[in-house]
C-alpha cells in the first residue's frame, strides 16, 4: 500500500513557476514509477511526465523543456518542478505510483494549479 499527498499547487501568473511535491509513505517507493497527471475541467486526465526507479523520464510533448520531473528516493518524494507555466496548464495535478512487479496503482488526492493573470 502506498500514499501519496501533493503539495506546492496554487495560483501563478503566465510565465511564472511552482514545483509541486508528493510525500509517499510505505517501503516500496523506491521501485516504483511515479508519475504526474493532469486533468483540466472538462477534458480527460493526461500524462504530463513520469520516472522510473532508474531515473528514465518521459514528458508530455506540450510540458517538454517547461517541466522537470525527479525523485528522492531517500525521501520517498517525487517534485515536478514547472517553469514558463501558460495558462493552458492550469487544471488539477496528481501524483500517481505505479508498481511494475504488481501492476497496482496508486493516486494522490491531486492539486490544483492554476495560471492566470
Amino acid at each position: 500500500q502506498v500514499l501519496l499527498v501533493e503539495s506546492g499547487g496554487g495560483l501563478v501568473q503566465p510565465g511564472g513557476s511552482l514545483r509541486l511535491s508528493c510525500a509517499a509513505s510505505g517501503s516500496i517507493f523506491s521501485i516504483c514509477v511515479m508519475g504526474w497527471y493532469r486533468q483540466a475541467p472538462g477534458k480527460q486526465r493526461e500524462l504530463v511526465a513520469k520516472i522510473t526507479s532508474g531515473g528514465r523520464t518521459v514528458y508530455a510533448d506540450s510540458v517538454k523543456g517547461r517541466f522537470t520531473i525527479s525523485r528522492d528516493n531517500a525521501k520517498n518524494t517525487v517534485y515536478l518542478q514547472m517553469n514558463s507555466l501558460k495558462p493552458e496548464d492550469t487544471a488539477v495535478y496528481s501524483c500517481n505510483a505505479y508498481n511494475p512487479f504488481t501492476q497496482d496503482d496508486y493516486w494522490g488526492q491531486g492539486t490544483q494549479v492554476t495560471v492566470s493573470s
